[in-house]
């Protein structure tokens, strides 16, 4: 199907993450890729916060970050998943939230749970998580936000 890669992000290829923009109406669920960098320099949730970008053969299409406390077994925050507003719609962002949470699993070997939040109104996200697996905690962080949970 896609040839998916995620690599993360460093001073080889942060300014090619920069050029990933979503749709406007979807501005406002997620942190725009300066935000998800600033938030890998403050960790402000937990111990370590790592950016990715995901590739398609050698083309950024999407970014994301990972927060978690290391060797922990439910402590794993998936946040700013993005498809770029050009790659959206052929079927990227269900290839590329399943490489992710492959990769998760393999770089963190301890991992039980991936966890996430969603904006209550982002219909279109909520599905392809729970298409993924994800599942409703029925809770909400500070920010009115779904919490939602994929165990292993």
């Amino acid at each position: 199907m896609f040839s998916l890669q995620i690599k993360k992000i460093t001073k080889d290829n942060w300014e090619d993450v920069f050029t990933i923009s979503v749709h406007e109406e979807q501005k406002t669920f997620v942190p725009s890729t300066v935000e998800s960098l600033a938030f890998a320099y403050l960790k402000p949730w937990d111990e370590a916060l790592d950016p990715y970008a995901i590739y398609k053969e050698n083309e950024i299409i999407g970014a994301f970050y990972l927060s978690y406390t290391p060797n922990s077994e439910n402590n794993y925050w998936l946040g700013g998943f993005q498809i770029d507003k050009r790659f959206q719609g052929q079927g990227l962002g269900k290839a590329a939230l399943h490489r992710v949470i492959d990769f998760i699993y393999e770089k963190h070997p301890n991992c039980k749970q991936i966890l996430l939040t969603v904006e209550k109104e982002n219909h279109q996200a909520i599905r392809l998580y729970e298409g993924a697996g994800f599942t409703t905690q029925n809770k909400e962080n500070q920010y009115n936000e779904a919490i939602f949970k994929l165990a292993k």
